[in-house]
């Protein structure tokens, strides 16, 4: 009864908040644990006629095949290899700029920069895709056209899948950098000022307060967005890769991902929800795997950096 009574008093007390986070917290639910049920689909031969508990039952066989496929491999080592550069250059590249801004001494000139490397972010998908087709585009493209100024042979970049991996990335980190320097900048500025105020009386450089002071201090936070991002290392970037992409089969060698895959099996008039759907959950086991090993990496680390 104790503490029955006090979460009612809780949530009476602050029942403001808790209005506030009704309507994210129902749609998290409506569109996260209401369709949990639906995976038994993968366990099934999925007759639409006969509805999700009606159809009978196959076991395995939906895993077995999607496994056995060759497509399995390569759309695997695809989602991630992209998530992984994604990562990986994304993060150096935010905390660089995020020690820059925090160099820039006029506040004018700061707020700047920032506004610039943040404005990206609003940009729909659409509008990126066009972008990079405006770039890349085989004839009076901007990459071809810097080429041949230098007298370099043009390339067929819709034909050339070796390229993509490259300019998918790049799309990615001109598009979201900005958010997460605005985080590692917000670190930056919660340091106490003494700190560095020491260290120049010590007659530290610049370049050792960075090295010593603010690398360090930003660590948890490079940790903590890591692991965030490691849990969707398994699941592409679809609105990005198709808005770039699309359906150009020549390019799906190096950009095929698990989301574009399975979105291509629906749109082409596949049946095989089955299969579509132990393809999800094979996504998910997978995502989980390397959250708890890159967590259990990180405690062995510091336990202090951890999730959980």
């Amino acid at each position: 009864m104790k503490i029955s009574n006090s979460i009612v008093r809780e949530l009476w007390t602050n029942r403001a908040y808790y209005l506030m986070a009704l309507p994210g917290l129902l749609i998290l639910f409506a569109f996260s644990y209401l369709p949990y049920p639906g995976i038994i689909i993968a366990f099934k031969n999925f007759n639409p006629m006969k509805g999700i508990f009606g159809s009978p039952w196959i076991g395995l066989d939906n895993f077995k095949f999607f496994l056995s496929n060759g497509d399995f491999l390569r759309i695997t080592f695809n989602t991630f290899w992209i998530n992984f550069n994604q990562i990986l250059w994304g993060t150096i590249l935010a905390v660089i700029f995020a020690v820059l801004l925090n160099e820039i001494k006029n506040n004018g000139m700061k707020k700047w920069f920032q506004s610039t490397l943040f404005l990206p972010y609003f940009f729909s998908f659409v509008i990126v895709g066009k972008l990079v087709l405006l770039i890349f585009k085989n004839e009076h493209g901007l990459a071809n056209e810097l080429i041949e100024m230098f007298h370099g042979v043009p390339i067929d970049w819709y034909t050339s899948p070796q390229y993509w991996v490259k300019i998918i990335t790049s799309a990615s980190i001109w598009k979201n950098v900005g958010y997460s320097v605005i985080i590692y900048l917000a670190v930056i500025t919660s340091i106490d000022e003494e700190m560095m105020e020491a260290a120049s009386l010590d007659g530290a450089s610049r370049v050792q307060k960075i090295q010593y002071i603010l690398l360090p201090n930003l660590v948890p936070t490079i940790i903590i967005l890591t692991l965030l991002s490691i849990g969707r290392i398994f699941f592409g970037d679809f609105a990005l890769i198709y808005a770039i992409v699309e359906n150009n089969g020549l390019l799906f060698s190096t950009t095929d991902v698990i989301d574009t895959y399975i979105y291509r099996a629906l749109i082409n008039g596949g049946q095989e929800y089955g299969m579509i759907t132990a393809i999800g959950i094979c996504q998910s086991i997978l995502g989980f795997l390397v959250v708890v090993g890159s967590n259990w990496a990180v405690k062995r680390y510091d336990k202090d950096y951890s999730l959980f």
